[in-house]
């Protein structure tokens, strides 16, 4: 069979052009659909925790962070912290902890908690950033942070006894 090359363009063009609207969409940028709203971030879960002081009872609202990924974030990267809540770090045994500020924006206060659920060292206003490492004084089940000078505040102070789930109580 002899093509006739005349008749093969002609058909051709025709047939780009019957594709062509079909073809057009898959190389064409469109606006795509309206997208949802993305999902709120997970509200922050926080557990009861209250210490008893020399003034009274206090009541706080602690997020926990008892996985090595969760105490390795700690409270780095945030700008603030509510006035009555904090973080409380949890480990399965109680050894000599120290804490330091890295990447953190805000002081904060550092309570080293002993198995019994007392709070054997405070390392006050500890600075934003800095990398010095702050030692507990003694073995620590836990610590908790707060917003620098809350524990003053508070009336927290050495020897005061916390309540919380993780102490069995």
């Amino acid at each position: 069979m002899i093509l006739n090359m005349r008749n093969v363009g002609r058909t051709a063009v025709l047939a780009a052009a019957m594709l062509a609207p079909m073809l057009s969409g898959a190389c064409r940028a469109e606006t795509p659909p309206a997208v949802a709203a993305a999902p709120a971030v997970n509200a922050v879960v926080t557990e009861p925790l209250t210490i008893d002081t020399t003034q009274g009872t206090v009541a706080l609202k602690v997020e926990i962070a008892d996985s090595d990924a969760e105490r390795e974030q700690g409270l780095m990267y945030r700008t603030t912290l509510p006035a009555d809540g904090g973080m409380l770090f949890i480990w399965d045994r109680a050894a000599p902890r120290a804490f330091w500020m890295r990447n953190t924006y805000i002081p904060l206060d550092i309570l080293y908690i002993g198995a019994n659920g007392r709070i054997i060292s405070i390392a006050a206003n500890a600075q934003p950033f800095d990398e010095t490492p702050i030692p507990s004084r003694g073995d620590a089940k836990a610590v908790l942070e707060l917003a620098g000078g809350r524990a003053a505040q508070l009336g927290i102070d050495l020897g005061d006894q916390v309540h919380h789930k993780m102490f069995g109580q």
